[in-house]
């Protein structure tokens, strides 16, 4: 496990670098994304601090976020806002090079929005809703761009979790995880049509009690051999292999 309470002390969102050498967290305590560097990809044990940037500008209850893949574009949730926030990197993976750009308001939909998730190609937006206890779907007719956004559909992950509050698709998308502090545990679904949610289907739970009963971040390495849990108690992130 790797401590972030040095940095932050309500840690909500967590993602890394496709190739595992930077990982990202941000929280609603300190409003900022705190950058990590990690000398040997994928390893916590090799994480250190590098630098920060204030999302205090656009809310003040940031939650979860998500880079795009080359990562020149950043997006987190407004709790406060009940929207999508997106930034331009003018240096990719850099997050003082970051600049804002717009919001996209996702409260026809969303109460309590929490978690954020993008199809690789951009052209759809999955967001998670902690209150209505559901993931909502959303197709981008301009790639990357939340101002394009349009809402789909819903899906409801209230049978196995009453608190979620972070999700995580499979590269391919015919997978979804979501975790929350209602059950203490990851929930697994297959989408028999991938990236449509309407078609997924509950397959089982493993439990992540034994070190963190408030799970608020989720992320699995590109080959799912490796998973990471971030806790907004301890404030740690706790890696497990998957193999």
């Amino acid at each position: 496990s790797f401590s972030v309470a040095g940095q932050e002390t309500a840690p909500w969102g967590l993602f890394f670098k496709p190739d595992g050498t930077k990982m990202y967290v941000n929280g609603y305590n300190q409003k900022a994304v705190n950058e990590y560097s990690l000398s040997t990809a994928w390893d916590l044990s090799t994480a250190s601090y590098v630098q920060n940037f204030s999302l205090a500008a656009q809310d003040q209850y940031p939650l979860s976020m998500f880079f795009s893949p080359s990562g020149t574009d950043m997006y987190f949730v407004g709790y406060s806002g009940v929207d999508i926030n997106q930034h331009s990197l003018s240096t990719a993976w850099d997050v003082s090079t970051a600049s804002y750009v717009q919001a996209f308001s996702v409260s026809a939909q969303a109460t309590g929005p929490c978690g954020v998730f993008f199809k690789p190609d951009g052209t759809k937006m999955y967001v998670i809703d902690y209150l209505q206890k559901a993931v909502n779907e959303y197709s981008l007719s301009t790639a990357w761009d939340i101002s394009t956004a349009s809402f789909l559909q819903s899906f409801s992950v209230h049978p196995q979790e009453n608190w979620p509050n972070a999700l995580f698709f499979s590269p391919n998308g015919d997978s979804l995880f979501i975790i929350g502090s209602g059950g203490y545990d990851v929930n697994e679904y297959t989408l028999s049509t991938a990236w449509d949610i309407s078609t997924a289907s509950y397959v089982r739970a493993s439990t992540a009690d034994s070190q963190e009963t408030y799970p608020t971040g989720l992320f699995f390495k590109s080959d799912g051999s490796k998973m990471y849990i971030l806790g907004l108690n301890t404030d740690r992130i706790y890696q497990y292999s998957t193999a």
